[in-house]
């Protein structure tokens, strides 16, 4: 029925309608051009390049805003940071509002 929400079980608790309305982080769709930041710093950072490459993850700078130049498949983001582009896991990244 168009309108009503979900049975809930007896006993669960029922969220407000105010936390149902904003995701987690984790959730929250990413596109092409989005800016974002590396929520933790993984032991080393992979290249978007056709031949991918494994880096040190002291090339990206925990302050530093990259943005979002492709989706790859299972969860992975090409990001171009300063220092080069790198296949970074959604989990791992953090969206950023960019003033301007």
């Amino acid at each position: 029925m168009p309108g009503s929400s979900p049975p809930s079980l007896p006993g669960s608790p029922v969220p407000s309608p105010e936390a149902r309305e904003v995701p987690p982080a984790s959730e929250i769709a990413l596109a092409v051009g989005d800016a974002v930041r590396l929520v933790g710093v993984p032991p080393y950072l992979k290249t978007a390049d056709p031949m991918p490459m494994l880096r040190p993850s002291d090339l990206v700078e925990s302050d530093e805003i990259g943005h979002v130049v492709e989706i790859r498949a299972l969860g992975q983001f090409a990001v171009r940071f300063r220092r080069g582009a790198f296949l970074i896991r959604r989990v791992d990244l953090s969206p950023v509002e960019v003033p301007g």
